[in-house]
């Protein structure tokens, strides 16, 4: 065989030439994308050291993040700009997964700087999550491996006076600017910060790293640290404590409107829409249109629930009914221990059944958590917290042990396929362990997906075969309830001038909730306007995608595919999420029609 040397035609030439440019070219924007997003994170990170270590990323253990105006000026300064330099970046010949990366990066954004502009730092608090308790939950889970990881955690605790006289002063704007919480929210809010004022350390929570060292740690080294660390929770924690609950009760309260509401602070109009965006995803929604859905949705789910009740030949109406599951012994756990061991054999049961519904499950494991003693009181009834990457627990599913007669059985199946698997617990881990995607995905959030998912869950256990009885399903029924309520309530008392009163009954009588839940409950849609919103939305958005999914490829849809899709791309607003569903339907039609060419 000879060698022969092929000529190319210019054409062919100049071709290739162009191709190469153009190539090029859409390399040195991908890089310029990743470079933007991998800046901004590190910026991220040292601006939030406590979500540093949720991250796994150390070097900011030894301290708290500056929240001072001047601080958050600069900061949303430096993200305006990263979002201009975003907004120079053609995206048009990007990946599929570059240009998710672009638009959830805009997404985050522009939202923070929204937030900002609208004050929302002035309100560093609510029921449910608070800069104090945010202190409270990461600092204890750090994980602590070396006699460094003590010293950094020692000059974190220390640091405690600095950032919370920051909130307080942010606060104190907000008293000045009529943009506050009401009063009837901080009055169940400020008995969980005395409960953090202690008179020895060994009692604070915080103190848990010095009970037991590693290995590593001789003992003197040990005994110097614990008296060091008894030194600043004397000097620095628990005054630190004590200024902010004598700020809350001889400043802030006395100050705080009787009126609950956005509908009623400063600019409260542009700020709950703006709530409602944050929340739901979708720009497209208005609060009178909401409420309407969540009325709709409570005759709906009302009529199911008298079904049942009727199918149990139980002699009286709902409100009997409910007072039979409100007031029974066999629906409550005797012990704190026999409430979370329930809890416990109920996750271990869906945990079997996970590999028929989904293809990925997570690496990362879970478990089942009592909710602390100090926060419990004014906390709502469970909740899941993210684990701390490479630390030394996996994630917590957390359960309200206070007030047992408040904490029905018959809700446990559907609280724990929302908080655990497949809710909270398998949606976040999975995020947290995305592969070639930029580090702020994996802990991105967007409630009305992650809470709309956890909602969805709910209900998929009943195609699961979690619901063993028909109190169970009752309790099912019962939170899918709870959550359309909230749709009502929560438009209701920010755009609509409810009362606190009206936002009660309409809970109580429309639910089995215990007297308690509902109080914690609606107190917490006061304190956290659009919130409660994300999950009715959210879930029937994806049954939507599901039914929509399902009619376009009829025997072709795969449930565990299905779920695959809905996650595989970690949290997504809304919008975004039904792009990536018609896609999929698009392809899996595409190439059903092509085999039946073939």
């Amino acid at each position: 065989m000879t060698n022969q040397i092929v000529l190319k035609s210019p054409l062919t030439l100049l071709l290739a030439l162009a191709f190469s440019l153009v190539s090029t070219a859409s390399l040195a924007k991908s890089q310029a994308l990743a470079d933007l997003i991998s800046q901004e994170w590190q910026y991220r990170m040292a601006q939030n050291p406590l979500d540093a270590t949720s991250n796994g990323i150390k070097a900011y253990n030894d301290r708290l993040g500056d929240v001072s105006l001047t601080a958050l000026t600069k900061q949303i300064a430096k993200k305006k700009d990263f979002l201009a330099q975003l907004k120079t970046i053609d995206t048009r010949t990007f990946t599929e997964q570059e240009k998710i990366n672009a638009e959830l990066f805009t997404w985050q954004l522009s939202g923070e700087i929204k937030d900002f502009e609208l004050k929302s730092y002035q309100i560093p608090f609510n029921t449910f999550w608070s800069f104090y308790t945010a202190v409270g939950s990461t600092m204890p889970t750090t994980p602590m491996r070396n006699l460094r990881d003590y010293q950094d955690y020692i000059k974190r605790l220390s640091d405690i006076p600095r950032f919370f006289s920051q909130h307080i002063a942010n606060m104190q704007q907000g008293i000045n600017d009529n943009f506050m919480l009401p009063k009837v929210v901080l009055e169940g809010i400020i008995p969980t910060i005395d409960a953090q004022i202690y008179k020895n350390a060994e009692q604070n929570a915080l103190f848990k790293p010095f009970t037991t060292f590693p290995k590593g740690i001789n003992k003197s080294q040990q005994q110097a640290l614990i008296i060091e660390a008894k030194k600043v929770f004397e000097q620095d924690v628990h005054p630190a404590y004590q200024q902010l609950s004598d700020f809350f009760k001889k400043q802030y309260l006395p100050k705080a409107p009787i009126k609950i509401g956005a509908y009623y602070i400063n600019n409260g109009q542009a700020y709950y829409a703006q709530q409602i965006r944050n929340y739901v995803t979708v720009t497209n929604l208005s609060a009178a249109q909401i409420h309407q859905t969540g009325l709709a949705e409570v005759a709906r789910i009302r009529a199911e629930m008298e079904k049942l009740i009727k199918q149990q030949e139980f002699a009286g109406d709902f409100k009997d009914f409910v007072q039979f599951l409100r007031s029974n012994e066999q629906f409550y756990a005797a012990t704190k221990r026999d409430l979370l061991k329930e809890a416990s054999y109920i996750a271990k049961r869906i945990d079997h059944k996970m590999p028929g519904y989904f293809k990925t499950l997570p690496r990362l494991s879970y478990g089942v958590v009592p909710v602390p003693d100090a926060m419990a009181p004014n906390y709502t009834t469970a909740a899941y917290w993210n684990a701390i990457k490479d630390g030394d627990t996996g994630g917590n599913y957390m359960i309200n042990t206070y007030a047992l007669d408040q904490r029905p059985l018959y809700e446990l199946t559907a609280l724990t396929l929302h908080e655990a698997v497949p809710g909270h617990h398998h949606q976040a881990a999975i995020s947290s362990e995305l592969e070639n995607v930029p580090e702020f995905r994996k802990s991105l959030y967007f409630s009305a997906f992650g809470e709309g998912w956890a909602l969805y869950s709910e209900k998929l256990g009943v195609e699961m075969g979690l619901y063993e009885t028909p109190y169970d399903d009752f309790g099912r029924l019962s939170y899918e309830m709870w959550r359309a309520c909230r749709l009502v309530i929560d438009t209701g008392v920010h755009a609509m001038g409810w009362s606190r009163q009206q936002a009660l009954d309409f809970l109580a009588n429309n639910t089995s909730l215990s007297l308690a839940n509902v109080r914690a409950e609606v107190d917490r849609y006061i304190s956290w306007p659009g919130q409660a919103l994300s999950y009715k939305l959210g879930e029937m958005k994806i049954w939507q995608l599901r039914a929509k999914a399902e009619k376009a490829l009829a025997q072709q849809f795969d449930i565990r595919e299905f779920h695959d899709v809905i996650l595989k791309n970690g949290a997504l607003p809304l919008v975004l999420l039904e792009k990536q569903v018609d896609a999929y339907t698009a392809k899996i039609s595409s190439e059903q029609r092509q085999r039946t060419k073939n």
